[in-house]
């Protein structure tokens, strides 16, 4: 069962956009890219929205996730967070790989 957080962050005068590129040019990006049972940590901008940043955050389980949250990472990205006074929606979604084989050949169709 994996997780998977769309986050969006939102802020005023390219902020969020300058928060991205900060996470990804200090190197914390890469750091929680290479943490055990994290499966994708990727920022996206919205078309239709350029104060507005999508990261789309997966971990392969809740206890990989929990030690995300309590890695030094997290307060280094509240930090950020807050220098460029963003303000979060987030949404969670977890996977059923049980039947992904008969899912796969349904969305094939």
């Amino acid at each position: 069962m994996n997780l998977t957080f769309n986050i969006y962050y939102k802020s005023e005068n390219g902020n969020a956009k300058k928060f991205a590129e900060e996470m990804i040019q200090s190197g914390i990006v890469d750091e929680i890219r290479s943490k055990k049972g994290n499966l994708r940590y990727e920022y996206f901008i919205p078309l239709n929205d350029e104060n507005t940043i999508l990261l789309i955050d997966s971990w392969e389980n809740q206890e990989a996730l929990d030690l995300h949250h309590n890695f030094e990472t997290m307060s280094k990205i509240m930090a950020l967070r807050n220098k460029y006074d963003l303000h979060m929606k987030v949404e969670k979604y977890i996977s059923d790989d049980k039947d992904m084989e008969k899912n796969e050949k349904f969305i094939r169709k």
